[in-house]
C-alpha cells in the first residue's frame, strides 16, 4: 500500500496567499518600474468577480502587469530562490511544519498539489521536504522563457483533482493500491477531500467549516 500525504499550500500550510507577495517580490527585484501597474491589478480583480474573465485569466494578466508577457527562467530562477527563504521566515504555519514532519516520519511520501504556480512553488516544496509538486504550470518558450500563459489547466477546484489523478498515472500509482491522506483550507478543494482516503479540512474557511461538519471530515488549525 502506498502512503501518500498531500497538501494545499497557501493558507493551509502558509499563513497567507502566496501568488501575488511573489510576483511583487520579482517585480520589485527585476524590474521595479512595473510596479507601477500595480494599481491596475483591483480592476483585473473586479473583472474576475464579476465574472468577466477566468482565474485562470485573472492569473495570467497580473503576470503579465508584473513580470511582463515573458521572461528568461534564468533570470527568475534566484528571484524564486529569495521568495522562498522569505515564505519560510514569515509565512509558514508552525502547525503545518509539525504535520509535514510527522506525515514524513510515518513514511508517506508528501505532495505539494496547488493552484500557484510551479515557477516557484518548487523552491518552496524543496524547503518544506516534499518529495513532488503538482501546481499550475507555465508556457515556456523555445529559448527557455517562461511566458505570461498557463500551460493546461489551473490547478484548482475540480481541475486538481484532474491533475492529481494525471500525476498518478505517470507515477504508476493504482488508488486501489494507495491510501491518501489530503489536507486543505478551502471549500474550493471539496472534490479533492471527497476522493481522499482521510480528508482534513486544515484553517479551514467558514465554507469549509460547514462542509467538514456535514461530511464528518476532520477540522485541524495550525495557526500556532
Amino acid at each position: 500500500m502506498t502512503e501518500l500525504a498531500i497538501y494545499d499550500m497557501d493558507r493551509t500550510v502558509t499563513r497567507t496567499g502566496t501568488y501575488t507577495p511573489f510576483l511583487l517580490h520579482a517585480a520589485w527585484r527585476l524590474a521595479p518600474w512595473r510596479l507601477l501597474f500595480g494599481p491596475a491589478i483591483p480592476f483585473v480583480m473586479l473583472g474576475y468577480a464579476v465574472g468577466a474573465i477566468s482565474r485562470k485569466r485573472l492569473k495570467e494578466v497580473t503576470q503579465w502587469l508584473l513580470l511582463g508577457p515573458s521572461i528568461a527562467r534564468a533570470r527568475l530562477r534566484p528571484v524564486a530562490e529569495s521568495y522562498a527563504e522569505l515564505v519560510m521566515r514569515v509565512n509558514v504555519l508552525p502547525g503545518a511544519l509539525r504535520q509535514i514532519a510527522e506525515d514524513r516520519a510515518a513514511g508517506r511520501r508528501l505532495v505539494l498539489a496547488t493552484a500557484s504556480y510551479r515557477l516557484y512553488v518548487e523552491a518552496i516544496a524543496a524547503r518544506l521536504g516534499f518529495d513532488d509538486v503538482i501546481a499550475t504550470n507555465s508556457i515556456s518558450g523555445l529559448d527557455d522563457r517562461i511566458m505570461a500563459r498557463i500551460d493546461g489547466e489551473n490547478c484548482y477546484g475540480p481541475n486538481k483533482l484532474r491533475m492529481v489523478e494525471a500525476w498518478f498515472r505517470k507515477q504508476a500509482i493504482e488508488r486501489s493500491s494507495a491510501r491518501v491522506r489530503f489536507y486543505s483550507d478551502d471549500a474550493s478543494d471539496a472534490p479533492v477531500l471527497e476522493w481522499a482516503d482521510e480528508p482534513f479540512a486544515a484553517n479551514p474557511s467558514k465554507p469549509l467549516v460547514k462542509l467538514a461538519e456535514a461530511r464528518g471530515w476532520s477540522i485541524v488549525r495550525w495557526a500556532a
